[in-house]
């Protein structure tokens, strides 16, 4: 018999280390654009996805220390606060949200833009843009251009100083991110009812994107938190057939409370001990894009088609 047919959705999953080098390379050739520079006050948006992306590039540029570095969802955006820059992450160019909230700040603090289109109208609503065109997707699930907007950004904190302790540079991070696309995804997640993702500092972000993906394409339960809130109520859904996704460091004494009410802990970008190769998280979500890609060919869904989605959201 032969063999289904790739979605283009898992056709673009696997091309993301390529593009976090051309975002790296980017950066260092000076074509990124104009990103936040070490002491500005930094606020980070988007929606969706974007949002996500923002979450960890905050926590990360406060984390290397160059400057205070809030995110927000473009629609909860507390405009009276003063910046000294704004990003705004968005692939399609249209959101709604971000492009009214970059409307009105126009003439008040310096915006940069990070887009995959350069005929859309964020170009000319933002100050500055720096245009990903080569990791625009056709997928309405977002995959790669997420994660090369991370990139671009990871990179841009790197030109500036060492990144923060225990975060690899992005070089490394798509050297891993070359094993992740190849890799076998875990049995116990392929094998689960329900999957809870967590992350800490940088990697809460990522684990609010990897459940999102799982429930755009798969249609799937998930839920994420900050792993050290874990046991503060969600760990009482735990139990056998039901997994426990870290990206990241794993707080002390977590293995054996979630191993204690048989639950499933998949840990494998922190792997102390083990002698394995610790994926970066950003490389560990990229299975938990094939995971979710892989879940819903399983269940009959179309990956390319998620129900109830579009590839922008334009209000009327």
């Amino acid at each position: 018999m032969a063999a289904a047919e790739q979605s283009r959705t898992a056709a673009e999953i696997a091309t993301q280390p390529g593009c976090w080098r051309r975002a790296a390379k980017a950066v260092e050739s000076g074509s990124a654009g104009a990103l936040p520079r070490p002491g500005e006050r930094v606020a980070v948006t988007g929606c969706g996805t974007s949002w996500f992306m923002a979450q960890s590039y905050a926590a990360l540029r406060e984390a290397a220390g160059q400057g205070e570095t809030d995110a927000f969802a473009a629609s909860e955006f507390p405009a009276g606060r003063a910046y000294d820059r704004v990003v705004a992450i968005t692939r399609s160019g249209t959101t709604s949200e971000v492009l009214g909230l970059l409307a009105h700040l126009r003439g008040r603090v310096p915006t940069t833009a990070l887009t995959a289109d350069p005929a859309t109208p964020v170009t000319e609503t933002a100050d500055h843009t720096a245009v990903l065109d080569w990791a625009d997707e056709e997928s309405v699930v977002q995959t790669r251009f997420a994660t090369t907007a991370l990139a671009l950004l990871r990179a841009g904190l790197e030109r500036h100083g060492a990144p923060p302790a225990g975060v690899k540079p992005v070089e490394q991070a798509a050297v891993d991110a070359e094993l992740a696309v190849v890799q076998p995804l875990p049995q116990a997640a392929l094998e689960a009812e329900q999957w809870t993702f967590l992350g800490r500092g940088w990697t809460y972000g990522l684990a609010l994107e990897a459940a999102l993906k799982m429930r755009e394409a798969a249609g799937a339960w998930t839920e994420a938190y900050p792993a050290m809130e874990y046991r503060h109520g969600p760990i009482a859904i735990a139990r056998p057939g039901r997994a426990v996704w870290l990206l990241g460091s794993l707080p002390e004494g977590l293995s054996g409370d979630i191993a204690r009410v048989g639950g499933a802990l998949l840990a494998d970008s922190d792997c102390p001990g083990t002698g394995e190769r610790a994926l970066d998280p950003m490389a560990d979500l990229i299975r938990a894009q094939r995971l979710a890609v892989a879940l819903a060919e399983t269940s009959g869904a179309d990956p390319d088609r998620p129900r109830n989605l579009t590839r922008s959201v334009v209000l009327g």
